[in-house]
């Protein structure tokens, strides 16, 4: 279950993500195989490969994209989440969700 962002917010992210741009989306979410977390970033780009390459750097294997046919993404959460997210410098995103380590 996802909540706490905007529709325009997730319209503007699926719109860059077809456009082949590599984004971030944080939002609250609950999932009781993941009890200790309450956020998940998605990143998303349709260029399957960019966004294989991309995770590579990061260690995140293009197995664990989520294969879907217009928004493929991988979801990070945790330590690896905020990693990421710091090392990416999506500022904006950390605050907004009192992500730190």
């Amino acid at each position: 279950m996802a909540f706490g962002i905007k529709r325009e917010e997730l319209q503007l992210w699926k719109r860059r993500v077809e456009e082949g741009e590599v984004v971030f989306l944080t939002h609250y979410w609950l999932d009781d195989r993941f009890p200790d977390c309450d956020t998940v970033t998605k990143v998303g780009c349709a260029d399957i490969v960019k966004l294989a390459a991309w995770g590579e750097k990061y260690g995140l294997r293009k197995e664990w994209i989520h294969r879907d046919p217009r928004h493929p993404h991988f979801d990070l959460f945790g330590t690896r989440q905020f990693e990421i997210l710091k090392s990416e410098r999506q500022w904006e995103q950390i605050r907004r969700f009192s992500l730190s380590d």
